[in-house]
């Protein structure tokens, strides 16, 4: 059966791609085997990741890149990052709904993932998921995120590409900084253009980008594009820079070792989930029941009492 999965996978079949990324958003027991089964299929997809601000217009920007990749022949795979929803524990935005448009063109394949309580904005298994993507043939592979805030980004360790999406609102660019984005941002975006206030945030981002760069020593200024989701303008140039970035990557061996550092941080990840999952023994978790008035009433340490536990 899973090897009829697989095969249906390879040949881009959509119905085999959702029941595969099916089995790893549910954490079946067959998950690890079609991943592995995948793997050596991979590593062809460039990952675009879309990240910022809770209505920024990510959705919009992402649908139109979407389109713009489609007529220019490519076969892409839009993973959409929603809220989770607190009564399902699924994606509550769905974002398919939006681009359904898109998701009726045979090279596309949409999906919704719920976060289902990681703190960086992408779903726990969002990466699993590309590599499903990827398996399948998919030349670029588009994640929007839920909207970041000032917790670890986790779509730079997936996203070969990273756009930082602001709006001209007051003190974007400085929630920006400190959020991080600053770090993770390969381009970014100044999107809603025509609003009051977009000249003076792209004067402060071109700024401190400056200084990063100057701190830093990095390849370059990083591009600040104006884009009009809403109405399709700036699509065109984002998407050049983001073809330019990915040619600098490819040119001077960084992406072969941004994904290798990447997956160093996915392999930890994974170590760290067994180890985690191997240690928690219903034994152990009874004793933590039945210890947990004593650490409160700090008769016991929590340092005492986990020191205890490895001890077991």
């Amino acid at each position: 059966m899973l090897d009829k999965l697989v095969s249906q996978i390879l040949k881009s079949d959509k119905i085999a791609i959702a029941r595969g990324i099916s089995l790893v958003e549910n954490e079946s027991k067959d998950a690890n085997e079609l991943l592995k089964a995948l793997y050596k299929e991979t590593g062809k997809a460039y990952v675009i990741g879309i990240t910022g601000p809770p209505g920024a217009g990510k959705s919009t920007l992402a649908n139109y890149l979407t389109k713009l990749l489609i007529e220019k022949g490519y076969k892409i795979g839009v993973i959409a990052v929603d809220p989770t929803s607190p009564f399902t524990g699924g994606a509550l935005l769905g974002d398919r709904i939006r681009m359904q448009d898109k998701a009726m063109d045979k090279g596309v394949f949409i999906r919704s993932m719920a976060t289902r309580g990681s703190l960086g904005g992408l779903s726990k298994k969002a990466k699993e998921a590309c590599e499903i993507l990827d398996a399948s043939g998919k030349d670029f592979i588009i994640i929007e995120t839920v909207g970041v805030g000032q917790s670890e980004l986790d779509i730079a360790q997936t996203a070969d590409t990273t756009v930082v999406v602001l709006v001209p609102e007051s003190g974007d660019a400085v929630q920006a900084m400190k959020a991080g984005l600053m770090e993770i941002g390969d381009i970014f975006v100044i999107n809603k253009s025509d609003r009051e206030g977009s000249d003076a945030l792209g004067v402060a981002l071109r700024t401190m980008l400056h200084l990063k760069m100057k701190k830093d020593g990095d390849r370059g200024e990083t591009p600040v594009v104006k884009t009009i989701a809403s109405q399709n303008k700036g699509i065109d140039e984002l998407y050049e820079f983001i073809i330019l970035h990915k040619k600098y990557l490819e040119s001077n061996g960084k992406l072969e070792e941004k994904r290798k550092d990447n997956l160093i941080k996915q392999i930890n990840e994974l170590v760290n989930d067994k180890l985690e999952n191997k240690f928690w023994t219903e034994e152990k978790k009874s004793v933590l029941e039945s210890s947990i008035d004593k650490i409160s009433s700090r008769e016991v340490t929590p340092y005492d009492f986990v020191d205890e536990l490895f001890k077991n």
